[in-house]
């Protein structure tokens, strides 16, 4: 994994090394094992790289690369299935100097141009100038698992893997009032109706399976991957459940083979990575385990961990995030991850990916995604029931009693209003309001400025596919990813992830959805499949959690409290809250300081 920035200029400026090195040295912690930099006979463009060694160890496997004597590119992601792309290629006539993924990715190229993202099973965020064209290729893969930003003006064009990069080379750090006022009335941290936004009003983020072309003529972007939620497939449970794992199993494959350094997994309690560990161990039974634990938290899966772990000869290492190590650990935190995050919880993700570095793992496994692909989260049930009552009363008369004592759904009368009328409700919520909070916090002057900015909820129809969609493509899922990426890079740490295969989403998509929620389980077909591989208390176990910290007892933290009432005066003084603020939002207040420059 790595970190990549470049400029293209349009006018007489021609681009100067030491710029492109400026932004390359901020982003030494995505790549501490080298660095290069690149700038075109012309000077017009030049391409930056930090190199987090992972495939191809040796000076081979630097970059910029070039290939043909045409083309350099500067490259961040993992191609899992680049041996098979190589060997397609070699018999085109293809050679190599080299065993990278990186090498593989030009060749691709320069045979099927951007044709190629369709055959590339990974992760990527790239930039390839185009010598005879002269023309940069930018693309970011199908979920969004790497990152690329941006800015363009009249003079020239800007890139890098993170958002700091950019602010060393001199864009502008203004505040995207519209993203801020937001976060802060319904902290929400994603722009629903535009995903190429950010908190920084001139520095924009290319969408997920998007890709740019870019030169003295032009610019134009293409999305280049989407998605069916169909239930095209009419599998069997049992024929479903062989597919799954099939599925499955070589994502877990691919993604741990494709390494030339040592693979790990982050590890709670949960399905979706004891599903991971359990089929890493198959392939290297003395796979390291990374958990964070929270002694006496009544919401601690250390001991499900440990339980595991009894019948594997793995290594289990447990870190113990508090709450000072918590306050410590803020500032830090936010500097990576550049733009506000929405729960405090991603200190302990932050402290997994710390105590992996620390016990010399580079690439770590994680279950990512399996939440919005195979509807793991209790939310779903409303969705699943209302659509399972439109279409199969009699199904839905047999699956309701298996959720009349969930405490995860609560069925009112809200519940027919809306699968029966659900544009009529969606106008009904409008009308009452749809701010997840109260705005007094606002100040009024800064509320009346921005109000308008305020933007509405998507309609979603009464149908479990409908909102996995949702969550997948405009909010939710992107989010996490950022914050896995930046938590990961910021100790040179690889995650990733089985459940983006892009082919097990797309099997996922296709299934019934009662193959996804079924007798008052989420992710059905995962509990159904490995229920014979794995203790039955955590196969059956009904309670999300993840790394979820204690942080209400936290927040009396001495140090944290100085934090918070320093947040608050910051903003009053901004004049960004008001004397009415809330308390509860304690968290938002600290981001909105950090981004405003506390």
């Amino acid at each position: 994994m790595c970190g990549i920035s470049g400029i293209l200029s349009f006018n007489q400026d021609t681009v100067n090394i030491q710029q492109i090195k400026t932004m390359t040295d901020v982003l030494k912690h995505r790549g501490p094992d080298g660095e290069g930099q690149w700038i075109s006979t012309n000077g017009k463009v030049g391409l930056g790289h930090r190199r987090l060694s992972i495939i191809d160890l040796s000076d081979l496997g630097k970059q910029p690369m070039h290939y043909l004597n045409r083309y350099t590119i500067t490259y961040n992601g993992e191609i899992y299935n680049y041996l098979e792309i190589r060997e397609t290629l070699e018999k085109k006539g293809y050679a190599f100097k080299s065993k990278s993924d990186t090498e593989v990715l030009l060749a691709l190229y320069d045979f099927k141009k951007e044709e190629c993202l369709n055959d590339l099973d990974g992760m990527f965020a790239f930039a390839i100038w185009d010598e005879n064209e002269q023309t940069l290729f930018c693309a970011r893969d199908r979920f969004g698992e790497k990152p690329f930003y941006y800015h363009r003006s009249k003079e020239n064009f800007i890139f890098a893997s993170e958002i700091k990069a950019l602010l060393r080379a001199g864009v502008s750090k203004e505040v995207n009032n519209k993203r801020l006022i937001n976060y802060l009335a319904t902290n929400a941290i994603e722009d629903i109706y535009d995903k190429s936004t950010t908190f920084y009003k001139d520095i924009i983020a290319l969408e997920a399976s998007h890709y740019l072309k870019i030169n003295a003529g032009g610019f134009t972007k293409t999305k280049y991957y989407s998605l069916s939620f169909q239930e095209t497939n009419r599998y069997s449970l049992e024929e479903a459940s062989e597919e799954f794992k099939l599925l499955f199993q070589n994502s877990v494959k691919s993604r741990t083979f494709s390494s030339d350094v040592a693979v790990g997994t982050s590890l709670s309690g949960g399905i979706d990575s004891t599903i991971i560990f359990h089929e890493i161990n198959q392939l290297n039974p003395k796979v390291n385990t990374f958990t964070a634990s929270f002694p006496g938290f009544s919401k601690d899966e250390s001991e499900l961990v440990k339980l595991l772990h009894n019948n594997y000869n793995s290594s289990a290492h447990f870190t113990y995030p508090n709450a000072n190590s918590y306050v410590d650990d803020l500032d830090a935190l936010f500097y990576h991850q550049d733009e506000p995050i929405i729960s405090a919880n991603m200190h302990a993700q932050w402290c997994v990916f710390k105590l992996a570095k620390e016990n010399g793992v580079t690439v770590l496994l994680d279950g990512q995604g399996a939440d919005e692909v195979f509807a793991g989260y209790h939310y779903y049930f409303k969705p699943y029931l209302q659509q399972l009552m439109l279409r199969n009363k009699k199904e839905y008369k047999k699956e309701i009693d298996f959720y009349k004592d969930s405490s995860f759904f609560n069925k009112n009368s809200f519940f027919y209003f809306e699968a029966y009328f659900p544009k009529l409700f969606y106008q009904y919520k409008k009308i009452r309001g749809y701010h997840k909070s109260s705005t007094k916090d606002i100040n009024s002057d800064y509320y009346a400025d921005y109000k308008e900015d305020l933007f509405p909820p998507k309609f979603l129809k009464p149908a479990l596919n409908d909102y996995l969609e949702y969550n997948i493509f405009h909010s939710g899922f992107e989010h996490l990813l950022r914050y896995g990426d930046r938590s990961s890079m910021a100790f040179s740490r690889e995650v990733r992830l089985p459940f983006l295969s892009h082919r097990l989403v797309e099997f996922a998509c296709s299934l019934p959805i009662n193959l996804k929620i079924n007798k008052g389980y989420a992710k059905y077909i995962e509990r159904y499949t490995y229920m014979n591989n794995l203790p039955k208390e955590i196969i059956w176990k009904k309670e999300k959690i993840g790394y979820e910290a204690p942080q209400s007892s936290w927040v009396d933290n001495v140090k944290l409290q100085e934090k918070i009432s320093e947040s608050i005066l910051y903003l009053k003084e901004k004049k960004i809250l008001s004397d009415d603020y809330n308390k509860a939002k304690w968290w938002q207040y600290i981001q909105i300081a950090k981004l405003l420059g506390l």
